[in-house]
């Protein structure tokens, strides 16, 4: 019960982070700095614009793409291991659909600007690649150790 609730408080957690500050650049912010400008920006794809050609197709390609990685983390039982990054991943991938769902495109607003134009991003993409990273390091650097019968 405590791995699930962990699991379940960073997923609402970083959902609720991640939409409040989406709120504020919906609502007008901006912010023009020397390498990031912080403004609103409307991604129809996914990273790069990629797949946008899928129109209103890609919200429900990828709601069930989460569906079907949350049925195979509970099935194979990751959750034990995994339950803060698979928190944070699951949060903010759900972010970016109920994006897709409200605004047809996901809420993007960091433009970095020093050197190349063309990465903007949000929370909901830091946490995932976070969590991301996350898994990478415990599974190639601390291996679930398995006891022999």
């Amino acid at each position: 019960m405590r791995v699930f609730s962990v699991f379940f408080l960073v997923l609402l957690g970083t959902f609720i982070i991640d939409q409040n500050i989406k709120t504020l650049f919906v609502d007008g912010y901006y912010s023009a700095g020397r390498c990031i400008d912080l403004e609103l920006h409307y991604n129809k794809g996914v990273a790069f614009s990629m797949f946008a050609f899928l129109g209103s197709y890609l919200k429900w390609i990828q709601a069930s793409l989460v569906l079907i990685i949350l049925f195979v983390v509970f099935k194979e039982g990751y959750l034990k291991r995994y339950a803060f990054p698979i928190g944070l991943l699951i949060g903010g991938a759900l972010g970016n659909v109920y994006d897709r769902f409200i605004h047809e495109g996901v809420v993007d607003y960091v433009a970095w600007h020093c050197g190349f134009n063309w990465a903007v991003f949000n929370f909901a993409d830091i946490a995932i690649d976070v969590a991301v990273v996350w898994i990478l390091i415990m599974v190639y650097f601390f291996p679930e150790t398995t006891t022999k019968k």
